[in-house]
């Protein structure tokens, strides 16, 4: 019996956190163009190769389509995965490689 229980833990865990990696904090500023095509402005908290974490003021919702401008990587086309208080999670459609994403990360830092 507890080694169902066990298991209905473990499955749990990892199903609350879908990641593929750690993320970096940041603190930068990037546009954004959404469904509408208008441009809006994120303020990226934490990001890794496959996505990131942004405040942003406009109502973004779970589903929504994004081309996030970003630093050596340019428009990167992604996905919002959630979306709650003004803040949102966004996956990208391909994952930058890593040699673009150490630039791209230290020119944030920089930035920021």
């Amino acid at each position: 019996m507890s080694y169902q229980f066990s298991s209905i833990v473990r499955a749990t865990a990892v199903d609350t956190d879908r990641r593929t990696s750690d993320r970096d904090e940041v603190h930068y500023r990037a546009r954004a163009f959404g469904p509408d095509a208008q441009p809006q402005t994120l303020l990226i908290v934490n990001i890794s190769p496959h996505g990131l974490m942004a405040r942003c003021e406009h109502p973004f919702a779970e589903g929504d389509r994004l081309r996030v401008m970003l630093p050596v990587a340019g428009a990167v086309p992604a996905e919002i995965r959630w979306a709650l208080g003004g803040r949102i999670g966004v996956s990208f459609d391909h994952a930058v490689d890593l040699a673009s994403y150490y630039e791209l990360l230290a020119q944030m830092l920089k930035a920021g």
